[in-house]
């Protein structure tokens, strides 16, 4: 996500007010071109999971015998003593002085014993192999790295089984001139680097880093600690972790790979192990692609999902979901402390309550101002630190693995694609859950996200298998921004030329296919009902669907194809600034209690053609399925808001169970789709009361429901259909809200149109003794 503020003018308060006021008050006054209606009949659209999907750590990372080997014998082997400010030397390859040992030819080196102020350096010109092994050393430099690998074809790093060891720095490092700067951590190699055995190893590096290798970094196996002063464990062209136990302690990122330069190169690759990471920033970090297969992850990134800066819904044109349209503000996401405004909430001239620029999620602070900007007024953009917990440049992979997860920021995330076919996945997050910049696809796994702004967040959000349970202050499941435009910002962003983002993309994307159907496109010429039209609040169907006049659907897509999904949501439940598709699963949303937001909320269409879909929220800006759909829904507002844990309950007028559910939160409206309902079946819907069965998410199944009121008894003579407590009515109309999501799309979905397949005539209707007398009480 990239979140930038522009500060230190007004002009951008102004506009935007006045662009809103003008849209909401004035006709459209938009070319025939612009305001083509759009109709699509038997469309049914499907994911297809790519191969890059199914990555792993073996696809990217290949052992050596020297990676693996741990052997080592006296005789064939060179011995260092380390005693205080001096070593001992045995055999060829190595000599000391001023104490410090250099290494200067490729062979088996075992080092002993306690070096209090000195370095063990390698400098092998010959390109060969030099065996490290720690056999119960400790290692201390005052002003410079205590191990540093200057020069070898490769470093390997052996943990002796049953030894203790420790290797760290001073706080200040002394360099030839003012143009060096490396070495930087307690081990710095700048050759490829291995780690293997069983021992242990405890590093500290108080100047800045604790492990650095210019090139690979693979750990094999071993216990290994590290705390730093900045970045714990940094590989430039890979970082591969096969197993081991390991516990990061860093001001800076926990783990990472750097190489910004090679697309091929840059990635973190986990097999296994047992990781507890605690950093100020991101907690593994991959500059391009992070595969994980397995392991145990416990992550807290910036103190934590508690540290995070206050949040609000964002204003005009901005992310955030809900809107303005005929609802009261948010009531679900919390009260600032002592009544004041969230530290981030932008003032009138952009500034925060402090008086400063809001930080937001980015990953760097820059400052620009163009010349023409510089004469009227200094422009700054300012960036917070990002302190994800899983993080990649271009693809995030997750195979298995159980991950417990705290953090400020986003808790998974990626500048590209996020994949999670296994797992069992555990997260607070103070922003999101999980995002993707372009796709994000869940095809197994268990996840809850117990706290988040936003749950799961992506131009493109494909659920085909896994249980996901999401808590979210704000939008629970927001697919939002243009993935023609994120594509673009990832090329300028990474200098990619147009072949190599073509390259990255056809390795990397979901592949989307789409089955045979209708499409029309009409043209409305008429401007005088245009004009209408907008100044009515009701769109013509097939018209740009939702949110203020004139505006259309984006491109960002929400399929649910299978697996459950359980959301409770401060802000809208299930949110895409373009369309939803619903093949399979279950969904169950526990939607805003505020009318500003919606249980659904689409800006294009909501086609449901399989599974079981229930959202219960407030009424205010409440939307159905679309009548594209091909599997019935029933959209029922009550007169009134109805408590927590009440049930709702509707049977067929045989008395056949449908369904029955206990909401979670306070509710006035609820969208109920099963495989069992008949477009011309006759229906009842109870309130309150009790059920035998075994509930699940608030689901019940099995057992009797017994107790209830009967609130209204109707016919459906359409696939989509509203009811109230007096029958059949139709479908909800108002003014919407900005959509939700990254500042991007479009407005709120659906919002000011009046949905069709539904009749105002209730060919059956009856109501219970509580029922309000009314001819039509639809919110």
């Amino acid at each position: 996500m990239n979140k930038k503020w522009i500060t230190g003018s007004k002009l951008w308060s102004v506009a935007m007010i006045t662009a809103m006021l003008a849209a909401c008050s004035a006709p459209a006054a938009t070319s025939s071109t612009a305001n083509a209606a759009t109709s699509t009949t038997g469309t049914t659209k499907t994911v297809s999971v790519s191969e890059q999907t199914s990555v792993k750590y073996a696809d990217l990372v290949s052992l050596d015998a020297d990676d693996t080997n741990v052997s080592w014998s006296e005789t064939d082997s060179t011995t260092i003593k380390l005693s205080g400010k001096t070593a001992t030397v045995t055999g060829s390859g190595a000599k000391a002085a001023n104490g410090s040992v250099t290494i200067s030819e490729a062979g088996t080196y075992v080092l002993s014993g306690e070096l209090t102020d000195g370095q063990i350096v390698v400098n092998v010109t010959d390109k060969g192999t030099v065996h490290l092994v720690l056999n119960g050393a400790t290692i201390h430099d005052n002003d410079s790295a205590a191990i540093y690998i200057k020069e070898a074809g490769k470093a390997v790093i052996t943990l002796q089984e049953g030894t203790e060891n420790a290797v760290s720095d001073g706080t200040t490092y002394v360099y030839a001139d003012d143009a060096t700067d490396e070495p930087d951590a307690a081990i710095f190699s700048k050759a490829d680097l291995t780690f293997n055995g069983t021992g242990k190893l405890n590093v500290t590096g108080n100047y800045n880093e604790g492990i650095t290798s210019k090139d690979d970094l693979i750990i094999v196996s071993g216990t290994i600690n590290v705390k730093a002063a900045d970045d714990g464990i940094k590989g430039k062209d890979m970082l591969a972790v096969q197993e081991g136990t390991i516990t990061v302690d860093a001001e800076g990122d926990g783990m990472k790979s750097t190489n910004d330069t090679d697309t091929e190169k840059g990635f973190v690759a986990i097999a296994g192990g047992t990781f507890d990471i605690q950093s100020g920033n991101d907690g593994i970090q991959a500059e391009t692609a992070l595969v994980a297969d397995g392991g145990t992850f416990n992550i807290v990134t910036g103190g934590g999902s508690a540290n995070a800066p206050a949040k609000a819904e964002e204003g005009p044109f901005g992310g955030g979901g809900g809107g303005w349209g005929g609802g009261t503000p948010p009531t679900d996401m919390g009260t600032p402390p002592d009544g004041e405004p969230p530290a981030d909430m932008p003032a009138a001239d952009g500034t925060n309550a402090a008086g400063t620029a809001p930080t937001s999620s980015a990953d760097k602070a820059s400052t620009t101002a163009s010349d023409a900007d510089a004469a009227a007024t200094t422009t700054t953009e300012t960036e917070s630190t990002s302190a994800k917990a899983l993080k990649a440049g271009t693809d995030l992979t997750v195979n298995g693995g159980t991950y417990t997860i705290d953090s400020m920021d986003d808790s998974l995330h990626s500048n590209s694609n996020v994949t999670i076919n296994d797992g069992k996945i555990s997260l607070e997050s103070g922003d999101d859950g999980i995002h993707a910049d372009l796709a994000l696809t869940i095809n197994g796994g268990t996840i809850v996200i117990a706290k988040s702004y936003e749950g799961l967040e992506g131009a493109s959000i494909t659920l085909n298998d896994g249980d996901v349970d999401v808590t979210s202050s704000d939008d629970g499941v927001n697919a939002s921004g243009d993935i023609t435009a994120a594509t673009a910002d990832a090329e300028a962003a990474t200098g990619e030329d147009s072949t190599q983002a073509a390259d990255t993309a056809a390795a990397s994307n979901i592949s989307v296919t789409e089955t045979t159907g209708t499409t029309s496109t009409t043209a409305d010429t008429d401007q005088t009902d245009q004009s209408t039209d907008a100044n009515t609040n009701t769109r013509p169907q097939g018209g740009a669907p939702g949110g203020m006049p004139g505006e259309s659907a984006g491109n960002s897509e929400l399929h649910i194809n299978g697996g459950s999904l359980t959301v409770n949501a401060g802000g809208d439940g299930l949110d895409s600034n373009g369309s939803i598709y619903m093949t399979g699963g279950t969904v169950i949303v526990n939607g805003p209690t505020n009318d500003g937001n919606g249980p659904l909320d689409y800006d294009g269409t909501f086609e449901l053609s399989g599974g079981y879909l229930i959202a219960a929220g407030s009424s205010g800006m409440a939307q159905g399925t679309s009548e594209s759909s091909t599997q019935n829904t029933i959209v029922m507002t009550f007169p009134e808001t109805q408590k927590a844990g009440t049930l709702v309950h509707v049977q067929d007028s045989d008395g056949n169970n449908i369904l029955t559910f206990a909401p979670a939160k306070d509710y006035q409206s609820v969208v109920i789709s099963s495989p069992d309902l008949k477009e011309d079946g006759s229906y009842e819907i109870y309130s309150g009361g009790t059920s035998t069965g075994t509930a699940t998410d608030g689901l019940y199944t099995d057992g009797t429901y017994s107790g209830g009121t009967k609130v209204v008894a109707f016919q459906s003579t359409s696939n989509v259909t509203w009811v109230n407590e007096s029958g059949v009515t139709t479908a909800n109309t108002g003014m919407g809200g900005p959509g939700g999501g990254r500042g991007q799309g479009g407005f709120g979905g659906g919002r000011n149109r009046t949905e069709s397949g539904t009749t105002t005539d209730s060919t059956s209707t009856s109501t219970s003794t509580n029922a309000t007398d009314s001819t039509n009480s639809a919110k």
